[in-house]
C-alpha cells in the first residue's frame, strides 16, 4: 500500500505535463472555422493551408487546446482505453441534410491517444498539394 502512494502521486503529476498547449496556428481563422459547422457553408477548406503548414505542431497538442482551436467536433468516437478520435467535416455532404447524418464528405480528423493528447491528424481522403 505505501509503494502504491508515491507511484501514484508521481503518475499524477506526471500526467497534465504531457503534450502541449496551442493557442494558435498562423493564418488560421478560428472563428469562420467554428461557424462552418459540418462544413456547410463550404468555409473550412480555405483554412486548410493554414492548418497543413503547421501540421506537425498538432501532434502532441492536448485535447483542450484543440476544443479551444477548432471548436467542438462534427463528429465524436470513442474507442477502447479512453482513446478518441474528432471528425471535423471539410466539405458539404450529406451531413448538412436536416438529420446531420454520418456523410462520406472528406473530414478532418484528430486522434487522441490515452493522455489525451494527438497522436494522428489525417483526412478521410487524402488531399492534393496545394
Amino acid at each position: 500500500m505505501s509503494i502504491r502512494l508515491p507511484f501514484v502521486c508521481l503518475l499524477l503529476a506526471v500526467l497534465p505535463s504531457c503534450g502541449h498547449s496551442l493557442s494558435s496556428i498562423p493564418g488560421f481563422d478560428p472563428v469562420s472555422w467554428r461557424k462552418d459547422v459540418y462544413a456547410c457553408q463550404n468555409q473550412r477548406a480555405r483554412q486548410l493551408p493554414a492548418i497543413n503548414a503547421y501540421r506537425e505542431t498538432l501532434y502532441g497538442t492536448r485535447t483542450a487546446s484543440i476544443d479551444a482551436l477548432f471548436g467542438r467536433p462534427d463528429e465524436e468516437e470513442l474507442n477502447e482505453q479512453t482513446e478518441k478520435t474528432y471528425y471535423y467535416y471539410i466539405e458539404p455532404g450529406t451531413q448538412c441534410e436536416p438529420r446531420h447524418q454520418r456523410s462520406t464528405a472528406n473530414k478532418l480528423t484528430f486522434h487522441f491517444g490515452p493522455t489525451g493528447i494527438v497522436t494522428a491528424v489525417l483526412y478521410e481522403r487524402p488531399l492534393t498539394a496545394q
